[in-house]
């Protein structure tokens, strides 16, 4: 592109609108479990990686200021789109509207207030901290090591974001420590294998974007 007065870098622009989307998909892939080998994990983990992988890869390309505002208005998206499913809910369906089909999108898109909860603390805290410890390690490493600081950051955050949001989802209604641990162990080890690659990609399509769109 020639426009010489776009004040938004071209690939911050597509990374935070795609960072938006993911916000809201991943409550919506989390109804259902997967099997991964002999891990089984809810399936939200992939959106909610890759938006790991947005927010490193904006710190990369853009410092730690600016990817710390892409998860603080990450709310923005994540708290419409529940406030959204509840009034959506309460409204009455229509009467020409399958049983069957009204029956299983009640089914999916019904969560308690714990559940709700617990995933905007897990998002907020896990989210601010990936940026964290990505940026740290830069500031320590200077351009070196992008895979190993994504990867590290990464794990970290998902620890984090699988005591919080279990904790405050489920503790009290039942045995939480083997979900806990069963939940941890799947999302590292997808953290690890596929976060460092993925950062790779976005980073490097950032940067031919950015020089595409200053030619």
């Amino acid at each position: 592109m020639t426009d010489k007065t776009r004040s938004v870098p071209f690939s911050l622009l597509l990374l935070s609108i795609f960072y938006g989307g993911m916000v809201c998909i991943a409550g919506v892939l989390g109804n259902k479990q997967v099997a991964l080998g002999p891990l089984a994990v809810e399936a939200g983990i992939f959106a909610f990686l890759l938006l790991v992988v947005t927010s490193s890869s904006v710190a990369e390309l853009h410092g730690r200021a600016t990817a710390n505002r892409l998860v603080l208005m990450g709310f923005i998206p994540l708290v419409t789109s529940l406030v959204l499913s509840v009034i959506v809910l309460a409204l009455p369906a229509s009467p020409q509207m399958d049983p069957n089909r009204l029956s299983a999108f009640e089914t999916m898109m019904k969560g308690t207030p714990r559940i709700w909860l617990g995933g905007i603390f897990a998002y907020g805290v896990s989210t601010f901290l990936n940026v964290t410890i990505f940026s740290r390690l830069k500031a320590r490493e200077g351009g070196r090591l992008l895979w190993l600081r994504a990867g590290i950051a990464s794990v970290l955050s998902q620890v984090v974001d699988t005591v919080i949001f279990i904790t405050v989802a489920f503790y009290g209604a039942f045995p939480i420590g083997e979900l806990l641990l069963g939940q941890m162990l799947a999302k590292v080890t997808l953290s690890a294998i596929l976060v460092p690659p993925l950062v790779y990609l976005f980073v490097g399509l950032g940067r031919q974007l950015d020089r595409t769109d200053a030619e």
